[in-house]
């Protein structure tokens, strides 16, 4: 798809949401009503739409302005956003993984030192100060878990030399057991594979104090896959420019049965930010890499995101979607497709994705923007809901 093309899609899908000036469009249904009842394509039925809680971070300039991890409602029924719950955090946090008992684990970004667990209700339970270290290390804002779910993975870096490190943690006691070098600096997210390795992306940018970027002709970001159990690294894979930084991931959900013909191959999306000096440059590079377990590659060029992506999610068709903080827009890619990307919601600094509901609503994306919370699904009517206050949701949010 040539530029002029993409620029020229009139069929966003939610082009009229959140822009400055646009109208502002609510869910209609009864307050009273749990739910609220869409149809389906093709005249096949009808879907339930129901409540969904997010974990999320955010900063408030209303009322108890600072940082805030907690729970908010989606109550599509009756058409709005309420905070279930927010408590203070002495810094910005990042990440954010819900568990299994439908509470979460925040973690803090640089130049944070703690992470902390909230129960259901969205109360504390735990608090964690981050281990003192020779060099002052800090976390970088991510976190996972591993495939029996009793270790915690949390990226982090030395200020001094830019070393990325991941730690090995206790998931009840948060308690750091091991830590392996992660083969680059400024370490981002990471996730497990189905064979329960780690893959990290180093963002590969040195930083100065105050945490201001430095020496970006050094700049060496790369893809690593580590052994769950003793650190080793088991590849590593980097784009051929070194100026696109990649930060965060997502697996692919591929289509079809297993074992069937339509079965495709399970794909790792990589969301980017250039960094190159040049401003034309900068806005004209590509916005997704993608892994296919072997190879590493930029398959779309289309300059949709102004060289900037926040979140990555699975989207339909075995591929993702991407927000674009910069261009307020959020786009999804297809391997069917692999050239193009398509616009489906055009929404004022959309940044956190999170997925959403199950059969007829497996593929609804949640997007997190500037004035509220936005849903895609490829077939159903969108929808927004506004904030209660003024609030800066961060980068990630999970459904808890």
């Amino acid at each position: 798809m040539k530029k002029r093309d993409f620029l020229n899609l009139a069929s966003v899908t939610l082009a009229a949401y959140l822009l400055p000036g646009a109208a502002v469009a609510q869910v209609s249904a009864p307050s009273t009503a749990p739910t609220t009842s869409l149809p389906l394509p093709g005249g096949q039925g009808r879907v339930q739409i129901n409540e969904v809680v997010l974990a999320a971070a955010w900063r408030s300039s209303a009322g108890a302005s600072g940082d805030f991890v907690g729970l908010l409602q989606a109550d599509w029924a009756a058409g709005l956003v309420q905070v279930k719950a927010a408590v203070a955090v002495p810094s910005r946090a990042h990440g954010l993984m819900a568990q299994a008992d439908g509470g979460f684990v925040a973690v803090a970004s640089r130049p944070g030192k703690w992470l902390v667990r909230c129960d259901a209700a969205g109360q504390i339970v735990q608090w964690h100060k981050m281990e003192s270290e020779p060099e002052g290390r800090t976390l970088d804002g991510h976190l996972c878990a591993s495939l029996d779910g009793e270790w915690l993975y949390t990226t982090e870096t030395d200020p001094l030399s830019g070393q990325g490190w991941v730690a090995v943690r206790e998931w009840r006691s948060l308690r750091k057991v091991a830590q392996w070098r992660t083969h680059g600096v400024e370490p981002h997210q990471l996730l497990i594979d189905e064979k329960g390795a780690l893959m990290v992306a180093n963002g590969g940018i040195f930083r100065a104090q105050g945490d201001k970027k430095r020496d970006l002709h050094l700049m060496d970001s790369s893809l690593v896959r580590l052994d769950p159990v003793t650190g080793e690294r088991l590849g590593q894979w980097r784009l051929k420019d070194s100026r696109l930084g990649m930060r965060h991931l997502a697996w692919s959900h591929p289509q079809g049965e297993p074992g069937t013909p339509r079965q495709g191959k399970r794909l790792l999306g990589i969301a980017l930010q250039n960094e190159h000096d040049d401003l034309m440059q900068r806005r004209s590079s590509p916005v997704l890499a993608v892994w296919d377990g072997e190879t590493l590659s930029t398959p779309t060029l289309v300059p949709a995101g102004g060289g900037y992506a926040g979140d990555i999610v699975a989207g339909p068709d075995g591929g993702f979607v991407l927000s674009c903080q910069r261009t307020n827009i959020a786009v999804q890619w297809s391997p069917e497709a692999p050239a193009d990307l398509v616009a489906v919601a055009n929404l004022q600094e959309v940044g956190a994705l999170a997925h959403w509901g199950s059969n007829a609503l497996s593929q609804s994306v949640l997007l997190a923007a500037a004035r509220g919370l936005g849903r895609w699904h490829p077939t159903l009517a969108p929808a927004y809901l506004k904030w209660p206050s003024a609030m800066a949701v961060d980068n990630h949010w999970a459904v808890l």
